[in-house]
């Protein structure tokens, strides 16, 4: 189960020494990131930096490698090449990364209520066997209040809308303190009223500083919504504003047949196979 997996990965954090934040390194620095498989590559030669509080969307077809990325940076997957340092270190020592994963891949069987799940993200201040204290359940109203799921506190997580589930998720990287969020796909699923309440949310943590990467699949609410905009297969095509990344000729290179480029007044519409697929890329 991902709850369960991802609470063990908080765990192993706490069994490491934890690594000082550098003052003068980048809170994201990867370079010439890759990662081979027997079957094939599934990332090459990706190079890039963020600054403290900005907001990048990582965009590409099915395949492409943007949940293997984001499994990079958080430390859940290792690379075959290249390197991650988040505040100068490798992302292990780290528990300010906050990866939340697609909610496709979630048991949302399993017996925990909101408030439960929120509470793991209290798992790496506390220590290993800790009980929680009155202080961290304060962390966790505070960050239900934040969400605004105040009111489903007790509910078990089978019974959350897929906008509710996001915000839970959410909730609980504010619980963890977390300075870098790392979102698998959001959005997917998401009518526009609960996307806008995801924006709503993301923009109060780019006030407080919190770097965001979020994976997508559409291209004009990565060019609209984000600071930057890498566009993805496999290697990495382009970084920067959408303005110079997605242009035609790096979505062709990304997306080949299964896209076509449409003149409008307004400029270039991309149309593309934009499903989610089986959620594994």
């Amino acid at each position: 189960m991902v709850l369960y997996e991802e609470l063990q990965k908080t765990t192993q954090h706490l069994s490491r020494q934890r690594h000082p934040h550098q003052a003068d390194a980048p809170i994201l620095r990867a370079e010439n990131l890759g990662l081979r498989y027997e079957s094939g590559i599934a990332l090459e030669d990706v190079t890039f930096a963020l600054k403290i509080g900005e907001r990048l969307a990582v965009v590409g077809p099915n395949g492409a490698g943007k949940s293997t990325l984001l499994k990079i940076i958080a430390g859940v997957l290792t690379p075959t090449e290249g390197q991650v340092h988040i505040y100068g270190n490798v992302p292990g020592g780290h528990i300010c990364i906050a990866y939340v994963s697609q909610r496709s891949l979630v048991d949302w069987s399993f017996p925990v209520t909101v408030a439960d799940v929120i509470m793991m993200g209290r798992v790496g201040q506390l220590g290993l066997f800790r009980n929680p204290k009155a202080s961290d359940w304060d962390i966790v109203d505070q960050s239900l209040e934040i969400v605004g799921l105040t009111h489903l506190a007790k509910r078990q997580i089978s019974q959350l809308s897929g906008g509710q589930q996001q915000r839970m998720f959410i909730a609980r990287a504010l619980a963890q303190e977390a300075e870098l969020m790392l979102m698998d796909e959001p959005l997917s699923g998401l009518d526009v009223k609960s996307q806008e309440e995801v924006f709503r949310i993301l923009d109060d943590l780019r006030e407080d500083g919190v770097t965001v990467i979020v994976s997508l699949h559409d291209l004009k609410t990565a060019a609209q919504r984000f600071d930057q905009v890498m566009l993805l297969n496999q290697r990495m095509l382009g970084i920067g504003t959408s303005e110079g990344v997605l242009n035609p000729e790096n979505l062709l290179a990304a997306y080949g047949g299964h896209l076509h480029l449409v003149p409008t007044e307004e400029g270039t519409l991309a149309l593309g196979d934009t499903c989610c697929g089986d959620g594994q890329e």
